[in-house]
Order: C-alpha cells, then sequence, then structure tokens
C-alpha cells in the first residue's frame, strides 16, 4: 500500500493515543517520536520478516560481521530516507504543527561503538541492506557504551551514558533465541572410543539474549538484522549469585565499551567480552543453519563469518568448538571448513591495537578456546617444518612468550585478510604481516573504506543534496558514483554559487549549535577549520594546536595582521586511561578559553571543543566544515573515513599522504587537496635509521621554538603540568609522531589554505571537484567488492535496488 501524507497523519494520531491517550497538542517530544518510531516500524516489520523467510527459500549464502563496535547514530531520519516516507512524513509533521528534526532530537544515539571502526560497521550494514545483500550485524549490546564525555576546568571527565534510560525503541528482544555462554571452571578432554568429550567443571553459565535492530535498505523490499547480545543470569544459575554484586558480575559483563585496560581486572573484563559476543553469535549461526537439516561439512557455502578487527578473532577457535565438541567432526574437516568459513579485515599497523593476550587470562576466561587454540597453533608449526626456517616459524606462531597473537589467529584461521586502503595493504604486506603474505599471498587483499553517503549528504545536508539534484538529476543518490556528473559542471557559476550558500547556510547553523552549547560567538564568514576523531597522538590533533599557538602570537605580535579569520573545531573523545591524549585535551581547552577571550585579536582567531562527539554531532559539523584535518603521521592511519564525508560535504582536505587520503587525493587533484609532511618512505627511513632528533628542529627553528615555550613559560594559563608533559614529549621522548619535522610544512601548507580562501569562486570550484569524486569512496560499492572477492554472496533474488518503488506500506 503506497503512503500518501493524510493515511500517516491518521495512524500517527491513531498510534499516539493507543500508545499515550493523547492528542498531538498535549504530546511531550519523547512521546512524539516514540509514535513515530512505532509508526515507521510497523512500516518494514513485515518486509523484516520476508527477508528472512526469502534468505531460507532461496537458499542464499549469508554472511555474519562480527564487530564490537556499532556506531549507528539516530536511526529514524535514516530509516525515513531508506524506506522512501521521508518527504512525506516531513509533510505530515509540518500540517500536524510538528518539526521532523525537533522529533528527531530525542533520539539518543546508541552507544555502541567510538568511532570509525564502529562507525565502518555501520556503514557495511546499511550498505548490505541497500545493495539487497544478505547480511547480518553481531556485536554486543551494551548498556553505556563508551562514556559521556564533559569538560570541566578543562579537563575530559567520563560520566555514564544511559543511553537506554527510555529503551531502544528499534530494538525487539529475542528471549526465545537465547544462548548460554560458558566461562571459567576447568575442562577436561576424556575419549569416549567415538571421539574426544569435553568435560566441563566449575564454569559459570551466561545466558546471551539477542536484541534485533531491523537495518533498512534504501527503496528496496530488504531489511537485514543487527543483534545485539546482552548478558543475563539463567534462571537455573540464579542460587550461584545470591548478592548484589554476585548479579552485577554478570550484567557488567555487557555495561561499557572498552573496559579500562590499564588495570588487570579491566583486561580480563574486555576479553571476557570478547568470548561472549563471539560464542553467542557462533552458537546462534550454527544452531540456525542445523535447523535446515543441511550437512555441516558443507556449512562453508552457506555461512561467511567475518571478522572485524581482532576483537572477535576467537570465532576461528569458537567455531572449531562447536564443530568438534558440538559436532563431533574430526580436526582436519572441521579446520578446513573453519578457514573456508572465515575472512578477518586489519584495521591498523600500529602494534599496540593488534591485541595480544596471556595466556594465563585466556585459560581463566575460557580454558576450552586455549585448548583449541594451542593446538591450531602446535598443527601450524607441525606443517611448516621443513618449509620454512625456526625464526620464521617462531615470527608467525600464534602463541609465543606467553601471549596469545589475536591477528595471527584470525590469519591463520581465515582464508581472506584485507587492509583498508591501499597503503595500509601495502604496508600489511611488505612489513607488518611480511611473512604471513609470504606464506599466504592469496590470501592478502585491499578494500579501502567507504561511507554510507545517503547518510552524509541526503540525511545531513539536504540543502547541497537538494542543489545536486537540479544540477545532474536524482541518479547519485541510488548509485554514488553518478556525482562524478558534476564535474562537467566546473565552470556553472550560479551552481558554484548555491555550493557556496548551502555551505554558509550550514555554517550559520553550526555557529547558533555552538553559542547554543558553549556560549562562544563564531563568525560564519570564517574559515570553519574542523578535526573529529579519537584523539590519539597519530592523528596528531597536537599539531594543529602548536598551529593555532603560532597564529595566536602572530596576532598578538601585530592584532592588525592581515589574515583570514579561521574558527578551529575540534571533537574528540581520549581513553580513560590514555594520559597523554588527555593532557592534550586540556590544553587545547586552555587555549580556547585563552583565544576566546582575548578582544585584542579581534575575533579574528577561535577555537571550539565540542563536547561527547559522536554521529549526530558530526552530522552538525561536518556539513559546515570549509578544512578537514586528516593530518596523521604516514603510515599509521589505516585508512579514515571522516576524510571521504568531509570531502562529500565539500571540505577541502588539509593532508598528509596517508591512509586514504592517497586515494582521496588521485581522485580529486593535487590542485584540491593540500598536502604536506613526511611521505611514507621517509616515515619508515626515520623509523629504520632512528636519525631523527626532535631538538634540532627546536634549537633551529625561531618559530618552534616559541611556540613550544609558551607551554612551559606561562603564556598559555593553567596547564602547567599537561604543558610540560607535551614539552617532554617532543623533546626529552624525541617526538614519536614527528611533529616538529612536519611543523613548517605544515603551516606553510595551512598559508596556502588562507589564501586560496580569498577566491570564493575557485573556492566553490575546489569543493565541487571533492564533491564530485566522493562518490568513488561509497560503502555500497566497498560492500560489492567484499561480497563477490571474499564472502561470496549474492543480492536477494526480490532485491529492488535502484526502481524507487515506494515498497514500505503502513
Amino acid at each position: 500500500m503506497k503512503i500518501t501524507q493524510e493515511r500517516f497523519v491518521h495512524e500517527f494520531k491513531k498510534r499516539l493515543a493507543e500508545k499515550f491517550a493523547l492528542d498531538v497538542k498535549d504530546a511531550a517530544p519523547i512521546e512524539l517520536y516514540q509514535t513515530l518510531v512505532s509508526v515507521v516500524k510497523s512500516g518494514y516489520s513485515e518486509i523484516w520478516r520476508n527477508t528472512w523467510k526469502s534468505y531460507v527459500k532461496n537458499d542464499q549464502k549469508q554472511v555474519y560481521y562480527f564487530s564490537i563496535e556499532f556506531l549507528p547514530g539516530r536511526l529514524l531520519k535514516s530509516n525515513l530516507l531508506n524506506m522512501g516516507w521521508y518527504d512525506v512524513v516531513d509533510k505530515g509533521l509540518k500540517q500536524m504543527g510538528l518539526s521532523l528534526d525537533k522529533i528527531s532530537e530525542s533520539e539518543v544515539d546508541m552507544a555502541l561503538g567510538n568511532g570509525g571502526l564502529g562507525r565502518l560497521a555501520s556503514c557495511f550494514m546499511d550498505a548490505l541492506a541497500s545493495d539487497g545483500l544478505p547480511g547480518n550485524g553481531n556485536g554486543i549490546r551494551y548498556k553505556y557504551g563508551l562514556f559521556k564525555q564533559k569538560f570541566v576546568d578543562g579537563y575530559q571527565i567520563e560520566l555514564p551514558n544511559e543511553w537506554l534510560t527510555d529503551g531502544n525503541n528499534w530494538a525487539v528482544a529475542r528471549k526465545s533465541k537465547a544462548v548460554d555462554v560458558l566461562m571459567g571452571g576447568q575442562v577436561h578432554l576424556i575419549d569416549n572410543g567415538k571421539y574426544l568429550e569435553a568435560i566441563y567443571e566449575g564454569a559459570d553459565v551466561i545466558k546471551a539474549v539477542p536484541y534485533d535492530t531491523g537495518i533498512v535498505g534504501y527503496r528496496n523490499d530488504h531489511v537485514n538484522t543487527m543483534r545485539l547480545w546482552d548478558a543475563q543470569i539463567p534462571a537455573s544459575e540464579e542460587v550461584k549469585y545470591p548478592t548484589i554484586e554476585d548479579r552485577r558480575r554478570v550484567e557488567d559483563l555487557t555495561s561499557v565499551l572498552y573496559p579500562d585496560d590499564s588495570n588487570y581486572e579491566g583486561r580480563i573484563l574486555r576479553l571476557k567480552q570478547e568470548y561472549f559476543f563471539t560464542s553467542a553469535g557462533i552458537q546462534s549461526i550454527t544452531r540456525h543453519y542445523k535447523k535446515y537439516d543441511r550437512p555441516l561439512n558443507e556449512i562453508s557455502e552457506h555461512i561467511a563469518i567475518h571478522i572485524n578487527d581482532t576483537h572477535p578473532a576467537m570465532c576461528v577457535a569458537e567455531f572449531m568448538r562447536i564443530l568438534l565438541d558440538k559436532e563431533h567432526m574430526d580436526w582436519d574437516e572441521a579446520w578446513q571448513q573453519t578457514v573456508k568459513t572465515m575472512s578477518y579485515t586489519n584495521h591498523t599497523i600500529m602494534a599496540e591495537a593488534l591485541e595480544k593476550w596471556p595466556v594465563e587470562m585466556l585459560a581463566k576466561v575460557q580454558p576450552r578456546i586455549l585448548q583449541i587454540i594451542q593446538e591450531i597453533d602446535r598443527r601450524y608449526a607441525l606443517e611448516l617444518e621443513g618449509k620454512k626456517d625456526h625464526d620464521f616459524i617462531e615470527r608467525t606462531r600464534i602463541i609465543k612468550d606467553g601471549m596469545v597473537k589475536m591477528a595471527h589467529l584470525a590469519i591463520i584461521g581465515s582464508h581472506s585478510t584485507n587492509g583498508v586502503a591501499k597503503l595500509h595493504t601495502e604496508l600489511l604486506e611488505n612489513d607488518v604481516l611480511r611473512d604471513f603474505y609470504e606464506l599466504y599471498p592469496e590470501r592478502f587483499n585491499n578494500k579501502t573504506n567507504g561511507i554510507t553517503v545517503r547518510r552524509w549528504l541526503q540525511v545531513a545536508n539536504p540543502e547541497l543534496a537538494k542543489t545536486i539534484d537540479q544540477a545532474i538529476g536524482t541518479a547519485w543518490r541510488f548509485d554514488a558514483k553518478k556525482l562524478h556528473e558534476l564535474k562537467n559542471h566546473v565552470g556553472d557559476k550560479k551552481l558554484l554559487e548555491k555550493i557556496g550558500k548551502a555551505k554558509l547556510d550550514n555554517k550559520k547553523k553550526l555557529a547558533a549549535f555552538i553559542k547554543e552549547d558553549t556560549g562562544i560567538e563564531v563568525s560564519p564568514h570564517a574559515i570553519f577549520d574542523v578535526q573529529i576523531k579519537r584523539l590519539h597522538a597519530y592523528k596528531r590533533q597536537l599539531l594543529n594546536l602548536l598551529h593555532i599557538v603560532k597564529l595566536y602570537l602572530d596576532l598578538k605580535d601585530d592584532p592588525n595582521r592581515d589574515v583570514e579569520p579561521r574558527v578551529f573545531i575540534f571533537g574528540a573523545k581520549a581513553a580513560p586511561s590514555y594520559h597523554y591524549a588527555k593532557a592534550i585535551i586540556k590544553c587545547i581547552n586552555e587555549v580556547a578559553n585563552m583565544i576566546n577571550n582575548d578582544k585584542t585579536i579581534n575575533d579574528k582567531l577561535k577555537v571550539v571543543f565540542l563536547e561527547n562527539y559522536g554521529v549526530s554531532l558530526a552530522e552538525k559539523i561536518i556539513p559546515a566544515a570549509d578544512v578537514g584535518e586528516q593530518i596523521s603521521t604516514a603510515t599509521k592511519e589505516a585508512s579514515g573515513t571522516s576524510n571521504m564525508k568531509l570531502m562529500l560535504n565539500g571540505a577541502l582536505t588539509v593532508a598528509t599522504l596517508d591512509g586514504a587520503n592517497i586515494e582521496i587525493k588521485d581522485y580529486v587533484g593535487e590542485d584540491n587537496i593540500f598536502i604536506f609532511g613526511l611521505t611514507k618512505d621517509e616515515v619508515l627511513e626515520y623509523e629504520k635509521n632512528h636519525h631523527y632528533r626532535a631538538a634540532e628542529y627546536y634549537d633551529n627553528d625561531p618559530v618552534i621554538k616559541r611556540v613550544l615555550d609558551a607551554f612551559v613559560d606561562g603564556t598559555i594559563p593553567n596547564i602547567e603540568v599537561e604543558g610540560h608533559e607535551i614539552y617532554d614529549s617532543l623533546l626529552r621522548v624525541n617526538d614519536e609522531y614527528f611533529v616538529l619535522r612536519d611543523f613548517a610544512s605544515y603551516v606553510q601548507v595551512q598559508e596556502a589554505v588562507s589564501e586560496a580562501y580569498k577566491d570564493k569562486q575557485n573556492w566553490n570550484k575546489m569543493c565541487l571537484v571533492n564533491i564530485a569524486n566522493a562518490g568513488y569512496f561509497s560503502a555500497d560499492d566497498t560492500v560489492e567488492k567484499y561480497a563477490k572477492e571474499i564472502w561470496n554472496i549474492k543480492p536477494n533474488a526480490t532485491e529492488m535496488k535502484g526502481k524507487a518503488k515506494d515498497v514500505y506500506p503502513l
């Protein structure tokens, strides 16, 4: 049934009365929101069910995407857009005197992720559904997520993020699909004459309850599932947990994303989380598979399991456990099916992010999993004897020096390992994972990350989206690569003016938000210079800060200096135990206080650090950005996806030749991006030969000396401790990420940005070129490559992508 404005208004009023016994004029925003969600869910619930039925009917191979993070953001507008209901609902709400924008503000971001890893997983979920592909998400239903960030006296304070206070209106609890996860205790293997039987003693039983969220495809009759697991106490086990503290030990398992790993308790909790959701997910998958009486020695032909970074690497051992202990397959057959079923994405070359767990810790969490990993490791080494030398075997073993290397487990136990940008994959193959690439060259491949163009342009920036429609039509909304047709209009002055107007309107909205949120007044006519990403030393928010201090000191010398006014906007969280990152946050905030309250510089410089950065805040910032800062040390950022979102919205990129910045440069051309800094080879040379001496830059460059001295001589107030920490990290610890080495180049490229901004028409032309090429970074296309080249899955036979049909009835 086709949705109409009249039918929507009738249904909305009816549900509001049934749900809350209220008229529209008497309802609070949260009640209006919950009613609207109810109407939307009713529109896709039958299609969700039919999607699942079609998988079974068509005997389609499915992929299960395991990720410890998902960061979907608000789903209301995204679902309305994907269902083709957006305009009708918007008009219907206006008819009732309501605002979709205001109602949407009542939706709380799901606190299920931290940054790029979780956002990528959610982009892929959207893309799988929009490509009509049979795909499922598998993760954890965190009660509090990461944390809610507040600034107190410039310091980051972590508060509980109580995002589930009003429940999650999109999720459906499936208690009948719960599974039991065993942890702890001891395991003994007994030969019963037929197979080795695993006997558990003293293990804790945790009930894993799934909560399913429908992931709506874009204008097609396709809805996939994101399944998140909650930890509960089984009714049969309640006697084991007589006190509140005992019960909390179980319930806290799914309370917080990334427990503090600076202490033993936090680390073992994180390891338990990783086993909990991998075990729950794989048990659920195999149980569903067995329901249809298919042979287990063919499971890899029907199921693909993807390991998103190392957190779910225990999928390999858990899958083996199920096949060996529950289904009694012999080892070789179980291993063959495991390798064919599993695939792995590596997201980093940073050693600290390639997880390693002490053997004794894994034995405490799940002794049977340790036994299986030990056997995988033993057989791996045995197979290489005589083929590789002893050093090679020892370097690549899963267990070494009492540590279990999860990346090694994922690589050895899967048929595909991919990097997420061209440079990143090259670094994996030629450096970080070189031994494995030599051993399994056919398993390695690149899949450059992508973004959901729909959310970041159609939802977040509707004015720019409509401007594009007027220029090239609406086909790009179904195939983002068609944005490339904008390049045919680079000489269209009216179009360039409209792009500039859309940007200015978004900057005015963000300026109003900044005023409301922080009290800081910023001019929308200034350059909005944005750095939004996790706070980490290698991402070099510090380099940005040093440049800001330089600009400020220049203005103090000459307040009448002719400069393009700038507003520097930061959004970032630092891990609670990451002391250095939190020191940088404190320094940014104190520099902001100093600059924003200094009347002598005539508002030519402002600094804004917005609290609690997340998807919904990004949707406000990104459309308003003039400049996107992608300034990680070359070789350190795997891909980056904020670079793609910012270019899509017409921001120009200041970038090192790192991650996907290289591919962005290749598409837009060197004239439409601002490149600076060390190259990959230069960084690797420094790291190999240890020739870098940061103090030489301090001693020989008076600008650097003056800027660094400002951190320790009282110029910047209230950072006595943090200022010295940063000063020492650059000079005494020798500047691990080459901030001082790249500083002069960074200053030079920023001067080029200011000069380019003076020519607004040419600036808008550069913006257009970036928008036109952003479609090449669509997650839809990335996922299609995963589907064809890794997972071997095909679109659903009833998929209707690109036909713009009103397939979602009320």
